[in-house]
């Protein structure tokens, strides 16, 4: 078990985590999630949002999501996560590991807001059959017309949860996040019997975890953190610095705008803070790192130390015990730069 956002949850439950990353890839799987939504309300939430995060917020359509950062005065990053918005003045945010709620409290004075905890849990079901098992799921009323990063409130197994066509895979799948008052036996067996038809497995974070690495997605407090800068970690098209006065806007107009995370590809898998080395020594380290099934190799993330020309350069990766393993420094994602896959684009199964 692991505690992340506050929650438990499972790193593992005895499945083989291949064929649960090809199930994933072909067919669909069932994630219980850790991540926690935040809730936002009162007639200043756009104004207070449009402080915190550094992109704009009233322009978002009601039953939409929308990718935001939030950063620190001094311009490292201090969060990530996904935006909803439920109504005119009410949102969710949904943060990863991190003192999100304790940080918006303390920057609520002056705004008329409330920040609570929605006591909502979430599913994923992601993979080709998603669409499939979430029309059976609400009767129908989730249909193709609900959109990459649209959402709604539904009914299934006879109670309101709040759906959402994201993921944390890089493949097409569904969130599904639960009311206060909710019956979770009732909401599981209900999605088991979905999702068996379509040939829908469980498992834990692992295939995930391998996916969402090919898929370029970060993860908040391992792949970056405050000393680094949106622009450093790939993140600065998040960044409306024509926009409102976010906190961290004044120090990211002078901030340097040249990346310095970025993908690396090795015969094995890599290991969170194994060490990158040139000819001349230390130049970064690895956040996290995996075998990827369907590239055959081992991929990862590479924190150098310095901005410059990495992409395509040959380096070497030193684990913990001293060895030392050949890798390529790449640009992310690994593949499906254009988010084909989730938009529902490209339909190709491997």
């Amino acid at each position: 078990m692991g505690v992340y956002a506050g929650r438990f949850y499972a790193k593992h439950v005895g499945e083989d985590v291949d064929a649960c990353y090809w199930t994933l890839r072909r067919k669909a799987m069932l994630y219980d999630v850790p991540e926690r939504p935040v809730e936002i309300n009162g007639p200043d939430a756009v104004p207070f949002m449009e402080r915190i995060f550094s992109r704009r917020v009233g322009d978002l359509k009601l039953g939409r999501g929308r990718y935001a950062i939030a950063c620190a005065h001094h311009g490292g990053l201090f969060i990530d996560g996904v935006l909803f918005r439920l109504d005119e003045n009410r949102f969710w945010y949904v943060q990863p590991d991190g003192a999100l709620e304790t940080w918006l409290l303390a920057h609520a004075e002056g705004f008329n807001v409330t920040v609570t905890d929605p006591k909502s849990r979430v599913l994923q079901i992601q993979g080709p059959a998603s669409f499939a098992i979430l029309q059976d799921l609400t009767d129908g009323e989730v249909t193709e017309k609900m959109g990459y990063f649209h959402s709604g409130f539904f009914s299934i197994a006879g109670q309101d949860v709040y759906v959402s066509r994201t993921g944390w895979t890089g493949e097409i799948g569904y969130e599904i996040y639960t009311q206060a008052k909710t019956d979770p036996d009732a909401l599981w067996a209900r999605v088991i019997s979905a999702g068996s038809p379509h040939g829908m497995k469980f498992g834990s974070v692992a295939s995930m975890g391998i996916r969402r690495i090919e898929a370029g997605i970060l993860d908040s407090g391992t792949d970056f953190d405050l000393t680094t800068n949106p622009w450093e970690a790939g993140l600065g098209a998040f960044v409306e610095l024509d926009g409102a006065d976010f906190i961290g806007r004044k120090a990211l107009l002078k901030a340097p705008r040249a990346r310095r995370l970025f993908g690396l590809t090795c015969p094995e898998a890599p290991r969170d803070g194994h060490v990158i080395l040139d000819e001349a020594g230390v130049v970064g380290h690895v956040t996290v790192g995996a075998k990827s099934p369907f590239l055959g190799k081992g991929i990862g993330y590479a924190r150098m130390s310095k901005a410059g020309d990495w992409i395509g350069r040959e380096l070497e990766v030193r684990s913990d015990t001293g060895a030392l393993m050949p890798c390529t420094i790449t640009d992310l994602p690994f593949y499906d730069p254009d988010k084909r896959i989730p938009r529902g684009l490209d339909r190709t199964i491997p």
